[in-house]
């Protein structure tokens, strides 16, 4: 059984996604200690749109869907980070690379959004 999950990115981290063929997510910043892949769509959307966009440098912000390994996924706490929609699953930094060996298929772009869309 799979799980569904979004994770918003800036153009950095999705060139990177793209170099891996569509199939894992790249290893964290030394002061990014956590992966958080979120539980939907318009939380990511959210994400994506209203913040990424404003601060990356090139104005762009994407949503990627994946499938994830159900079983390995309910390993990690699932936390609500402001209203209910806002629900998003922390991944230690250190285990990312075991968590992208559990993504099932590829990973897809489903938004991408640019400054003065």
């Amino acid at each position: 059984m799979s799980t569904v999950l979004y994770r918003p990115v800036g153009s950095k981290e999705l060139k990177l996604i793209e170099d891996s063929s569509w199939s894992a997510f790249p290893p964290r910043l030394p002061e990014q200690p956590i992966f958080y892949p979120v539980t939907n769509e318009d939380y990511a959307v959210q994400i994506a749109r209203d913040w990424n966009v404003k601060h990356n440098a090139d104005g762009k912000g994407y949503v990627t869907k994946f499938e994830v390994e159900s079983d390995y996924l309910n390993r990690f706490e699932k936390k609500v980070v402001g209203g209910k929609t806002h629900e998003e699953y922390w991944v230690p930094a250190e285990d990312l690379a075991e968590f992208n060996a559990n993504i099932i298929g590829k990973i897809a772009v489903t938004h991408s959004f640019a400054r003065n869309d």
